[in-house]
C-alpha cells in the first residue's frame, strides 16, 4: 500500500467515523454477537441502577427523614425498608458492572485476535510488489501498535458510550420530571460541552493519523537498524544511525505533544463546565427551595443527577485520546485490508498423471508426471503434458514508469535445458525469473509455459511447478527437518533425508547436536552461510519441481562448499528445465545456453564455447579482461 494509496483511502474516510466504528462492530457481531448483547444488557442495567438510586433520595428525605426530625421515638421501619431496596439496587448495579467488564474483556481480546488472523490472511494474498516497497517494521506495526490501539475503543470507549447514552437519557428524563426549569440550565451546559467536543475532535483527528504513520516510520527504521547491526559497526555508522533516529524521534515527540496536548484540553474544559453547571443549579435550586418552589428531597436528587450527568461526560473525555488513536489505527488496518489482492485470473491447474491402459489419466497420487489441466467448458478438460518448455516473446517490462528494465526480450528454454543468465547488476536477470514466477506480470509481450500463456495458469499451480533457490537464505524457527520439509509439507522424513543427501547437506546435518532434529532460530544463526544455503537447496530438492530457478544460489557459498554441492546440483537439475543466474562464470560453463544481458537487452547468446569464439562481452568477462559491475 503506497503512501498515495493510503492518503486516497484516508481522504475518502475523513468524515466516516461511524463507518469505521460500524466495521469494528461487525468484527464483534460476527463471532461474539451473543456475548455482546449480554454485555450491552448489563451496561444498561448498571447505568439504570445508578439513575434509579439517585431518585430514591427524594422519598427518602421527604417521606422518611424530614417527618421524623425532632421526634423522640420515630418509626424507622419505612426508612430501613427504603435502605434495603437501595442496597438491592446498588448490588444489582455492581453485579451488572462486573459482568459486562468480564464479557467485554473476552470480546475485545477475541475480536483483536480475529482481526490479526484476517489481516495476516489478507497479507498472504498481496502481490510481491507490496512487500518489496514496505519494510518489516512497517508491517509489524499493523499487528502490534495499530491493532492494539483498538482495544481501548472496544473495551472502554464503547461501554462508556453506551453507559453515557443510558445515563444521560435517564438523568434528563428524571430531571425533567423533577423540575423542568432546572433541567433547561443543565441542557444549555450540555449543548456547550457537545460543541466543544466536536470542535476539538475535528481539529485533532488528523493529527492522530499522522502520529500513527510516524510510529510506523520509526519502527521500520529500528527494525532495519537491528537487522543491519554488523554492517553499521563495520562501517562505523553508529553516530549517523543515532542522528537519524533522533530526527525521527524528535518528529514523533513534537507531533505527540501537539496531538495529545490538543486532545487533552477536552477533559479539563468539560470538567469545569460540569462544575459550573453544578454551582449554578445549586444556587438556583437553593433560591427555589427558600421560595418553597421545590422540596429539599427533589433538590438533593436533582443535584445528584447533575453530578451523575457529569460523570459519563468526564469519562468519555478521558477516553478521547485513546478513541482518536484507535480510530487512526483502525483506519490504517482497514485501509490495508482493503488493498487490492494479487490478481489471478488463471484457470489452468497442475495435476499429477499416471499411465493407465496406455494413456495418461489424472490421479491424486504423486507420480512425478505432471500435466496442465485446461478447462474447455461443459465439465470437459484438456490435459497438456508438463515438459518444461518456457519461452519469452518480445517481453518489455518496467517496475515503474521511469525506467524500463527489459526491452523486447525473447528467449526460450527447451525441456531439460539449463539456461544461464550473465550480466551486470541491474541488467534484468532476476526480473526475468520474477516474471516467470508471476511475481510481476509482463507489460508487453508474452511468456509461455508448454505453449500456454502463464497468465492463464493459476498462480499457485504455476509456482508449484517451479522450484526457486535464492541468494538470500530464509530459514524458519523449527527443526532442520521442518525447514527441509517446508518445500513439500507431505514429504516423509526419508524423502527429506534423501533430498539432503542429493545436495550433499546430509553430512553436516548429522554432525549437528541433534542432527535433523536440531532447532533453528533467528534465521539459522547457529549455522554458517553455506550451511544455510545447503538447507535452502535441500528444501527445493524435496519439492521435486519440473522447473528450477537458481538465483545466484552459490554466491554465498565458499569454493570448497560449492564444489561439494556441484555434483548434487547437477543430479538435481538432470531432466529439468533450469534457469541459473550466477556471477561466478565457472558455474555456468556446462549450460546449454548462456544469455548475456546488459541494460535490459540480450547482447549475446550461445553455449560456453560459442561465446568464447565470438570474443564479445562473455569472452571479456571469462578471460578477466572485463568485470561485472
Amino acid at each position: 500500500m503506497s503512501e498515495k494509496h493510503y492518503r486516497q483511502i484516508r481522504t475518502a474516510r475523513a468524515n466516516d467515523v461511524l463507518g469505521t466504528i460500524r466495521r469494528t462492530l461487525s468484527y464483534i457481531m460476527k463471532d461474539y454477537k451473543g456475548l455482546f448483547i449480554m454485555a450491552l444488557f448489563c451496561v444498561i442495567v448498571s447505568s439504570l441502577t445508578g439513575v434509579i438510586s439517585s431518585y430514591f433520595f427524594t422519598p427518602l428525605i421527604n417521606n422518611y427523614i424530614l417527618p421524623n426530625v425532632g421526634i423522640s421515638d420515630p418509626d424507622l421501619s419505612g426508612f430501613i425498608r427504603m435502605l434495603i431496596i437501595m442496597g438491592i439496587v446498588y448490588m444489582s448495579g455492581v453485579t451488572a458492572s462486573y459482568t459486562y467488564k468480564r464479557l467485554i474483556s473476552i470480546i475485545s481480546t477475541g475480536m483483536l485476535n480475529n482481526l490479526r488472523k484476517d489481516l495476516f490472511a489478507v497479507m498472504q494474498k498481496l502481490p510481491v510488489q507490496f512487500f518489496d516497497t514496505h519494510t518489516h517494521g512497517e508491517m509489524m506495526i499493523f499487528y502490534t501498535n495499530d491493532i492494539d490501539t483498538m482495544r481501548p475503543m472496544v473495551a472502554e470507549t464503547m461501554p462508556q458510550l453506551a453507559t453515557a447514552l443510558v445515563t444521560l437519557t435517564g438523568c434528563f428524563t428524571m430531571m425533567a420530571i423533577s423540575n423542568f426549569r432546572l433541567m433547561l440550565v443543565v441542557l444549555l451546559m450540555f449543548v456547550l460541552m457537545i460543541m466543544i467536543t466536536f470542535f476539538l475532535a475535528k481539529n485533532s483527528r488528523r493529527y492522530f493519523g499522522e502520529l500513527q504513520r510516524q510510529v510506523s516510520d520509526i519502527n521500520g527504521y529500528v527494525e532495519e537498524m537491528f537487522s543491519g547491526q554488523k554492517v553499521i559497526k563495520v562501517f562505523n555508522h553508529e553516530e549517523e544511525s543515532r542522528s537519524y533516529f533522533r530526527v525521527l524521534a524528535q518528529k514523533l515527540y513534537a507531533n505527540s505533544v501537539r496531538t495529545n496536548g490538543f486532545a487533552s484540553i477536552l477533559m479539563p474544559v468539560n470538567a469545569n463546565i460540569s462544575y459550573i453547571s453544578y454551582a449554578i443549579v445549586a444556587v438556583i435550586g437553593a433560591k427555589m427551595y427558600i421560595d418553597h418552589a421545590i422540596s429539599l428531597g427533589v433538590l438533593t436528587s436533582f443535584l445528584l443527577y447533575v453530578r451523575q450527568f457529569a460523570g459519563p461526560v468526564s469519562n468519555l473525555s478521558q477516553q478521547f485520546n485513546g478513541f482518536m488513536m484507535a480510530l487512526a489505527g483502525a483506519e490504517r488496518v482497514f485501509a490495508l485490508m482493503d488493498t487490492d489482492p494479487e490478481v489471478d485470473e488463471g484457470k489452468i491447474t497442475l495435476v499429477n498423471m499416471k499411465e493407465e491402459n496406455g494413456a495418461l489419466a489424472e490421479t491424486a497420487e504423486k507420480t512425478h508426471l505432471w500435466a496442465w489441466k485446461k478447462p474447455l467448458g461443459n465439465n470437459k478438460y484438456e490435459y497438456i503434458e508438463l515438459k518444461g518448455d518456457v519461452r519469452l516473446n518480445d517481453v518489455t517490462f518496467a517496475y515503474n514508469e521511469k525506467k524500463t528494465v527489459l526491452k523486447d526480450v525473447s528467449l526460450y528454454a527447451k525441456p531439460g535445458q539449463k539456461i544461464a543468465f550473465v550480466g551486470s547488476t541491474g541488467a534484468g536477470k532476476t526480473t526475468i525469473t520474477n516474471l516467470i514466477n508471476r511475481f510481476y506480470d509482463v507489460k508487453e509481450g508474452t511468456i509461455t509455459y508448454d505453449g500456454i500463456d502463464i497468465r492463464d495458469i493459476a498462480k499457485d499451480d504455476l509456482r508449484r511447478s517451479i522450484g526457486m533457490v535464492l541468494q538470500d537464505t530464509n530459514l524458519f524457527t523449527g527443526t532442520v527437518m521442518d525447514n527441509i520439509r517446508y518445500g513439500r509439507l507431505d514429504a516423509t522424513d526419508e524423502e527429506c533425508i534423501a533430498a539432503a543427501k542429493r545436495c550433499n547437506a546430509h553430512s553436516f546435518i548429522t554432525r549437528l547436536p541433534k542432527g535433523y532434529q536440531t532447532e533453528l532460530t533467528a534465521n539459522g544463526a547457529n549455522l554458517s552461510q553455506g550451511q544455510r544455503q545447503l538447507l535452502n537447496i535441500a528444501r527445493c530438492a524435496v519439492a521435486d519441481p519440473p522447473v528450477m530457478i537458481l538465483d545466484e544460489a552459490t554466491s554465498s557459498i565458499d569454493t570448497h562448499t560449492e564444489k561439494l554441492i556441484e555434483k548434487g546440483m547437477d543430479e538435481l537439475m538432470k531432466g529439468r528445465t533450469t534457469f541459473v543466474i550466477a556471477h561466478r562464470l565457472s558455474t555456468v560453463r556446462n549450460s546449454n545456453a548462456i544469455i548475456v544481458l546488459e541494460h535490459g537487452q540480450i547482447i549475446e547468446r550461445g553455449d560456453h564455447d560459442d561465446l568464447l569464439r565470438q570474443k564479445g562481452r562473455y569472452y571479456q568477462l571469462y578471460t578477466g579482461k572485463a568485470e561485472l559491475d
